[in-house]
């Protein structure tokens, strides 16, 4: 059985259905890539996935338990964290009470310790700039402290949405050798991005979105030598 099962997903916004009928599976230790144009419903997936938005029709399983209908923060301490678009880090709160957010369904000091510390360990840069504003951080190191705020929770399986976003060329590559360290170390990885060339790169398979609805799937290597997705979007 897969970590994760999506099976006819249905949203809407209003009269609007962003997905149509959706399914996909996510096995444990894979990274899976989510590509496709801007308004295909990358995002909206994640959303759906994560409780942040409601689900019309269709079910979405983790681990053998139903969660279409649970709320975002119950996910949590079910072993699912979020990436979300955007960093949305807390600029006013300092990067280690940034990191201690994302601890805040671990009950035990001694341990959010310990990974604050494999945490800095990994981004040396956050234990760097501690005590600073996460609001003045560069775009870069918003991405990683948002990155470390998830792994705070000890996730099973971690949600991206275009960790890459405005981000400079030597970032971005820092950010996905991260997160082939995150799948490498044992946590499953959903990557939402716009770079499509880097995500099939690090990914195991690879779905192709268009208007709400998967039109191709399959190893992220071969639909790297597709026709159709070297045109659509690996074309420079």
């Amino acid at each position: 059985m897969a970590m994760l099962e999506v099976k006819d997903l249905n949203v809407y916004y209003g009269v609007i259905q962003a997905l149509k009928g959706i399914s996909f599976e996510v096995e444990e230790g894979d990274v899976i890539a989510l590509i496709g144009a801007n308004g295909a419903g990358k995002t909206t997936t994640l959303h759906a996935l994560t409780g942040l938005i409601p689900v019309k029709s269709g079910s979405i399983v983790f681990e053998g338990k139903d969660i279409t209908k649970l709320p975002g923060h119950k996910l949590v301490s079910m072993g699912i964290a979020h990436v979300p678009e955007g960093r949305r880090v807390f600029a006013q709160l300092t990067v280690l009470q940034n990191l201690k957010m994302g601890a805040y369904t671990r009950n035990n000091k001694q341990e959010s310790e310990e990974t604050i510390q494999r945490i800095y360990k990994r981004f040396p840069r956050l234990e760097e700039r501690k005590n600073q504003l996460a609001g003045t951080l560069s775009g870069g190191e918003q991405q990683m402290l948002a990155m470390g705020r998830a792994l705070m929770s000890h996730p099973r399986l971690i949600v991206m949405d275009e960790p890459s976003m405005g981000l400079s060329p030597l970032y971005v590559n820092e950010i996905f050798e991260i997160i082939k360290e995150i799948s490498a170390e044992g946590t499953t990885v959903l990557l939402v991005e716009q770079n499509a060339k880097k995500a099939l790169s690090i990914a195991n398979k690879a779905y192709v979105l268009e208007t709400g609805k998967i039109v191709l799937r399959g190893d992220a290597k071969e639909l790297m030598n597709n026709d159709q997705v070297k045109k659509a979007y690996l074309s420079e």
